[in-house]
Formats: structure tokens, C-alpha cells, sequence
């Protein structure tokens, strides 16, 4: 439920428009037995929030060449360079801002982001990009003709969303007004293949709302691999209720509507089809009668009248895999799962070129592992096994018959490069570091780009031969490891505890830096606590980070802690909260301030909680629910009852609120408004489209009808990551004076 934390500084980076601000730092000399010690720097909001001196340096909008021995970055928004993967040089500039120049202007274009044609000679630029929800944009969209020079815009009539080179690069799909068009560039012809999209009626090409929050489905179409045929979703909203939300943006202020299905409520009608750029017909794809169902992806198999369709039931328990006959629809099941709480969809399905396997993640054994199947159905192999889960299939290189994948055999809270041969023999760690890596292999799986963090060190980039041998440091960010230094942070330390029903669970704790066991510190702890989602992992924390260590220079002890129903120990301990989101987790936090509590070096008297979405959630059940152990909480952008919230995301692990209706009201802070008594801070963005300010008024009705004191924020115009201008700054500084005031 956030943004991440990169797009997140390039948003804000973006939207302030100032000239850096300079670090402002006092050396105090003490002295003391008449050594002379000078002090670490103090973090400020500023050095967080504006200077931008923690904030890593990674690679951005990275795009493998064909040929595997060269990538292209984007730079500054403003340069596409070419490097080689062997040696990490620069060997050309592709284009640069100053060369986009568009036809009757004097300034080059800004690059969002861009595609290659597949022979490499046109590049796709998206320009004057504009979001709508949290993945989905519109932008400009023009075509850079490498081998002349040329710029050239892609269609007239307003903005375009998610365009696409078709696989010969004679053709690019894009999107308008809810409806699909197909242009020829050769002959600069535009085709409308449908024609009755309409806004907040039908879509096609694109997602509603909450397939692109829950299922990230952004771009619903997909071309046949020989480009001969056009796969695409259509969803009808029609039937969904329309969500409004006020913009204070004018005199009188101005009213957003969107379809928003929220639990137990309409979805839309979804049906897949496929067009034939060859006869200029469309075929609708058999996925069955029912209606009321979901259809969380489509992907082409090696052959290219093939479809793959992924199909699950409304209670997201039972997941099929279809494959269609793109020419009459006609489809048959090839793969069947069920499981007594939920299935996850990800993207870990790979057809083989062999035409006759493909390879699929679950967790039937109780952890994510990958299996082999023929084109059948029929179960080959399971390939990996053990009590630790394949996060994710990054690729497999079939010449040599290697999957390639991210698992976290050797912590829950660390991720590493594995792989495995397709016979399911000669498992193998890549990864040489403890911690976090994120890896992007070239084509043909020679090389690969590794971005490394843990929870004390900022990113660290490198590029790595296929056997995980490093070839060269690209980044180290090393002038932020001496920040770090300077400002004196203190090491994150992981810990483990059992609670009183013998539940192991993991946490982190940042101490102060002049840390003194015999002395009692105020507690402040962060949660998320929702399904799948851990907080107490070994990785770089961004902005978060470096603002607990500012607070544990302000003699504060930060602790996050992993509750039941959290992910990466196995799918019994993932999905014991099914049916009764907020209560497991609520026990295991009080527990968590329990344990601390009987710490000799922490003030029990002085134990706090934060918590933003369902961490907001959380923290608004234990400062009710386990009013007696909090004496501060912060919620922002909290679900308050699982009624108000979008259904794919709350029936997955709720089921129908007609079938459920206790787990979905005897977990609502609301019910235990009665119970708060230490200090409250609600904060809201106003036009949060995901979960929407109706949860906090509804709290807040509940508060003032109990007669309890607390104090609230609101956001205006502001969505859920509240974030823009000096917003990020002004919250963080509010968070900040309540925490020194409150606890």
C-alpha cells in the first residue's frame, strides 16, 4: 500500500522546486576526563526530507540489449546511455533531451520512460506522464528514429496510456479513452479495434481500480509472439458502485468519481479477447459461464495461438490455468489448485520453448516452491523444497537448463540469487553478501545487475557474471555509509522472543547511540503486521530508517516486530489470520510491548506504536484493544473497518461479509473506541483513493460519540502515500513534535 520509496523521492524531488538546501552541522567539543571527543552530527528532518543526502543512488530504468552484452539507463530523466555489461563503461549516448526536440518547440522533452523497437532502431518515449492511480499514467508519447535522428509524435488527440512496439516493431498498440488502437508506422495509419469504452463504464486494454491495486494488472493486452494477434482484456463496470471524493481544488469544490468494489460488493463483469491484426476479427476467449470470478492474468504460451488464462473463484481459493485457442476461443483447464484459506497470484509461470513445459510456483507443501509440469498439466518434478520459499523466478536459460530464482532459504528476513537445473539437481546460492539482493539478469543470462542493501548498509551495485561472480561495482553509495558514520547511527540489532502462546517471532531494535543498559528508554515501535508483508527484514530503510535513527538520537529505542499472519516463515504462519484480519495480530503486538516491557533498560510507563495503511489499522487496535500497554499511538491512512475496503484485497483473507460478518466487525478499532486511553494522532490524506478518508470519520464519529480526547490531521487533496511539496516534510515534522511531546 505504498509508493516506492524511489518513485517516491523522484515525485517529491520533482514537485519541490528549489535549489538544494545546504547541511547545517554544530561540532560541540566535549570535554571529558580531558579527552576532548567531539560529538556525532544531529539528524534533522531537513537532511531526511530535503538535502537528499541519504537517499542511495540505484539504477534506473534499465533495459537489457538484445544482443546481452549491453544495457541502456536513464539518466536524470534526460539521457538514454548504453553501457556494457563486461566492463560497466559507457560506450554511447542514445538519446538525450536536447536531441527530443518535438516540431514547432525550442526545448527537448523529459523522458519517463521508454521501450526499444525489437531491432533496437526506434525507441518509444512516454513524456508529460500524469498519474491516475497508483500504477496507472497517461502521457505523450512519441517515436525517436535512432538511425536518422528523428523525432516524431505517435498520435494526435489528446494522451495516451501503455504503448507498446508490436514484436516486428511495424506497429505500436496504444490506448485512449478506454479503447485500443493499433498504428502502422509505415503507412501512419491508426486502427480504433474497439470502440465502446467509455469512462467508468467499459474498459479495454486497461484495468479497473482494483485489478491494478490488488492484482497489478496495469497493462491488460498482450501481443502473440509472432505479433499476429492482439490478446486483451475488457472489464464492465457498468454494475460497480461509483466511489465519490471530494477535491478542494476551487470555489466549489469539485467531485472525483471511480468504480470501487468494495467487500461484498459488484465487480466487474471481465472477459478476455483476442483480435487478428490479419482478418480484422476479434475472438472472445471461453473462460466459463460464471461471471462472478476474477481473471488475475493472461499470458501467451511459445505458440502463438496459444493463450494461457489464469482463472480464480470469487473467494480466491481455487486457481485454474486455462489454455486458449486464440483463433475459435475454444479452452480447456491444464492446471487445477485449491487451498482451505487463499491462493496468491505472482508472476512465476514460464512457458518453455520446448513448447511441452512450463514451470509454476506454489505453496501446496506449506512453502512457495517451483514445480514442472508438461503442457498438460501433469506434474514432472518439484524442483525446490524445504522449509524457506521461492520469492521469485527472475528467468530460466534453457540452453544450459537453469532456473534462476530469489528465495530466502537462509533468513525470512533476507532475499538471494539461487539456481536450480530444470531436473530439479545442482541448487546453487549465487549471492555472496547476507542481506537483500534485487537482481535483473541481460539477455541470454550471461550477466546480471545486483543491487545489494542490508539493514546497516546502503545500496550496493554491482555487475555479475551468471555464476555470481562480481565483475564490477557500478554504485556503493559509500559518501552515505559515511554520513552514517558522522552522524554517529547506531547498528540495527535483530532479536527474536517467544510470546506467551509460545509463538516465535521475529523483530528489530535501533538503541540509542550513547546507549546505557542501566538506564530506562521510551519505546517506539513501527508495524505493518498485514498479510505477506514483513517490516523486520534485512535491508537499507530508506527515509524511515534514517528518521529512527534520528529519533534514537533523541534517547528513543525503535522496535519493529513481525506478528503471525506476516510473511516469509511458511504459509501456516502467513495465513492463520484468515477470517479474522487484526486479531492475532493485536495479540502478538501486545505481547511485543509486554516483552519489552520487561526489559530492565526500557520505561514501561513509555511505549509507543506507529503505523501507516494497515499499519495504521494496527495501531489504532493497540491503542484500544491494548490500551493498557501503549501510551502513544500514530495511525495514517488506517483501514478502519474491512467493510469500507476493496474486496479482492479484504475477501482473500476475510471471505464475504455475509459469511463473516463477526470477523468483520469484532476486529474494527471502532468497536473498542471505549477502551482508548493514552495519546491518539489520526492522520488522513483527504482524496486517498485507495483507502479512503471515510475509515478515519467513521473513527472519528465513534471517538466523539465515546468521549475520548485525541488529536487528528487531515491532508488535503492528498492521496495515500501523502507526499508532494513540502507535504512529506510538514508530516514527518508534525510526527515528530508528538512523539517528543506525547512520549
Amino acid at each position: 500500500m505504498y509508493l516506492s520509496c524511489r518513485v517516491l523521492y523522484k515525485l517529491f524531488t520533482k514537485e519541490l522546486s528549489m535549489k538544494k538546501l545546504f547541511l547545517i552541522a554544530l561540532v560541540l567539543n566535549i570535554f571529558i576526563n580531558a579527552n576532548a571527543q567531539q560529538t556525532k552530527k544531529q539528524i534533522t528532518l531537513d537532511d531526511i526530507w530535503m538535502s537528499g543526502i541519504f537517499y542511495p543512488r540505484t539504477m534506473d530504468e534499465v533495459v537489457s540489449m538484445k544482443d546481452g552484452e549491453h544495457y541502456c539507463m536513464l539518466e536524470n530523466d534526460i539521457f538514454i546511455n548504453e553501457y556494457e555489461y563486461k566492463t560497466g563503461l559507457k560506450s554511447r549516448t542514445i538519446a538525450r533531451a536536447s536531441f527530443l526536440i518535438p516540431e514547432g518547440e525550442s526545448e527537448g522533452i523529459t523522458i519517463d520512460e521508454y521501450s526499444f523497437s525489437p531491432d533496437e532502431t526506434k525507441i518509444l518515449i512516454a513524456t508529460n506522464t500524469e498519474k491516475i492511480y497508483r500504477y496507472s499514467t497517461i502521457s505523450d508519447y512519441y517515436i525517436w528514429d535512432i538511425s536518422n535522428s528523428k523525432l516524431k509524435k505517435l498520435t494526435k488527440d489528446g494522451k495516451q496510456r501503455l504503448a507498446s512496439f508490436s514484436p516486428d516493431g511495424s506497429k505500436v498498440v496504444f490506448l485512449r479513452d478506454n479503447n485500443i488502437f493499433i498504428k502502422n508506422l509505415s503507412t501512419e495509419k491508426e486502427e480504433q479495434i474497439t470502440n465502446d469504452g467509455l469512462v467508468n463504464n467499459i474498459i479495454n486494454g486497461s484495468s479497473d481500480w482494483v485489478y491494478e491495486e490488488e492484482f497489478e494488472v496495469k497493462t491488460a493486452y498482450s501481443w502473440s509472439p509472432d505479433g499476429s494477434m492482439l490478446a486483451f482484456y475488457r472489464f464492465d463496470e457498468s454494475k460497480v458502485k461509483e466511489f465519490e471524493m471530494m477535491l478542494y481544488d476551487s470555489l466549489y469544490p469539485t467531485v472525483s468519481k471511480f468504480k470501487y468494489p468494495k467487500a461484498g460488493e459488484d465487480n466487474s463483469i471481465v472477459s478476455i479477447h483476442v483480435y487478428n491484426l490479419k482478418t480484422g476479427k476479434t475472438q472472445i476467449m471461453d473462460i466459463g459461464q460464471e461471471k462472478d470470478q476474477y481473471i488475475p492474468r493472461i499470458k501467451w504460451t511459445e505458440e502463438s495461438n496459444i493463450l494461457s488464462i489464469q482463472r480464480m473463484n470469487r473467494l480466491q481459493n481455487k486457481l485454474e490455468i486455462l489454455l486458449a485457442d486464440a483463433t475459435t476461443g475454444a479452452s480447456k483447464i491444464i492446471y487445477t489448485e485449491q487451498n482451505k484459506y487463499y491462493i496468491e497470484i505472482s508472476n512465476n509461470l514460464e512457458f518453455l520453448k520446448n513448447k511441452k513445459q512450463f514451470i509454476f510456483t506454489s505453496e501446496k507443501d506449506g512453502y512457495n516452491h517451483i514445480y514442472l509440469y508438461d503442457i498438460n498439466g501433469n506434474l514432472i518434478k518439484q524442483l525446490t523444497s524445504g522449509k524457506w520459499n521461492v520469492i521469485e523466478i527472475k528467468g530460466v536459460n534453457e540452453k544450459d537448463q537453469t532456473i534462476y530464482f530469489i528465495s530466502n532459504e537462509e533468513s525470512p528476513a533476507e532475499k538471494a540469487l539461487y539456481s536450480v537445473k530444470l531436473d530439479g539437481t545442482a541448487k546453487k546460492k549465487l549471492s555472496a553478501k547476507e542481506g537483500t539482493n534485487q537482481v535483473e539478469f541481460s539477455e541470454g543470462f550471461k550477466y546480471y545487475i545486483n543491487t545489494y542493501s542490508n539493514s546497516n548498509t546502503p545500496h550496493y551495485v554491482s555487475i555479475n557474471k551468471a555464476d555470481g561472480k562480481e565483475l564490477k561495482m557500478l554504485y556503493d553509495n559509500s559518501e552515505i555509509s559515511t554520513a552514517e558514520k558522522e552522524y554517529g547511527f547506531t547498528p540495527v540489532e535483530f532479536f527474536k522472543f517467544n510470546t506467551s502462546e509460545n509463538i516465535e517471532l521475529n523483530a528489530w531494535m535501533i538503541k540509542p547511540p550513547d546507549f546505557d543498559a542501566n538506564k530506562k528508554y521510551p519505546v517506539f515501535m513501527y508495524v505493518y503486521g498485514g498479510p505477506g508483508i514483513q517490516t523486520v527484514t534485512n535491508e537499507w530503510g530508506y527515509f524511515d530508517f534514517v528518521w529512527f535513527e534520528m529519533l534514537a538520537q533523541k534517547g528513543y529505542i525503535i522496535v519493529s516486530v513481525d506478528n503471525r499472519g506476516t510473511g516469509g516463515k511458511g504459509e501456516t504462519f502467513k495465513k492463520c489470520t484468515y477470517g479474522q484480519l487484526g486479531k492475532l495480530e493485536t495479540i502478538d503486538q501486545i505481547e511485543a510491548a509486554k516483552y519489552l516491557a520487561g526489559l530492565n533498560y526500557i520505561d514501561a510507563s513509555r511505549i509507543g506504536i506507529f503505523g501507516w495503511s494497515y499499519g495504521g489499522y494496527m495501531t489504532a487496535l493497540c491503542l484500544t484493544k491494548g490500551a493498557d500497554y501503549f501510551k502513544t499511538g500514530i495511525a495514517v491512512a488506517p483501514v478502519t473497518n474491512w467493510r469500507y475496503y476493496d474486496n479482492i484485497y479484504t475477501e482473500r483473507y476475510m471471505g464475504l461479509p455475509k459469511d463473516n460478518a463477526s470477523g468483520y466487525d469484532d476486529n474494527s478499532p471502532i468497536k473498542y473506541v471505549s477502551k482508548l486511553k493514552g495519546n491518539f494522532l489520526l492522520i488522513h490524506g483527504t482524496a486517498d483513493d485507495n483507502v479512503h478518508f471515510q475509515n478515519s470519520i467513521e473513527l472519528v464519529k465513534a471517538l466523539v460519540n465515546a468521549n475520548k480526547q485525541f488529536d487528528t490531521f487531515f491532508y488535503p487533496n492528498k492521496n495515500h502515500s501523502i507526499y508532494g511539496g513540502y507535504t512529506r516534510y510538514h508530516l514527518y515534522k508534525k510526527l515528530t513534535d508528538y512523539i517528543l511531546e506525547k512520549l
